[in-house]
């Protein structure tokens, strides 16, 4: 966990939005990554880029407290990106929610394993 986050916990707000945008995000790399293999250098359509954009905002929202946050940018709709840049944007938040999970989710020895929200236990 970053030094400054130590006391920090999620949300309900975070972990419903993480149960939503994370397996969207995955399956949603998956197809860009097997396009990239296709066409890496081929532009991505707008409507393609405002769909994930929309999904990288979102992410954003349960990042919002964490270190990786400056790192990560949303797609350009006025210079469409090809389809490895999405492939390299997308795989940046995959990894910064995996480490999201990783240090908000843990075992408690009353509830298993669960975030570390105490009203979420409830």
């Amino acid at each position: 966990m970053a030094k400054n986050q130590k006391n920090k916990r999620t949300t309900d707000q975070q972990i419903e939005l993480y149960s939503t945008i994370y397996p969207l995000l995955k399956s949603m790399f998956i197809e860009i990554k097997d396009f990239s293999k296709k066409n890496q250098n081929d532009p991505i359509n707008l409507s393609k880029v405002k769909i994930i954009n929309r999904l990288l905002i979102k992410a954003k929202d349960i990042l919002k407290d964490e270190s990786s946050i400056e790192y990560l940018d949303i797609l350009e709709e006025d210079n469409l990106p090809s389809m490895s840049d999405a492939v390299l944007i997308v795989s940046q938040y995959i990894s910064a929610l995996d480490k999201f999970h990783s240090d908000h989710y843990r075992y408690e020895d009353s509830f298993g394993l669960t975030w570390d929200n105490p009203g979420h236990w409830q």
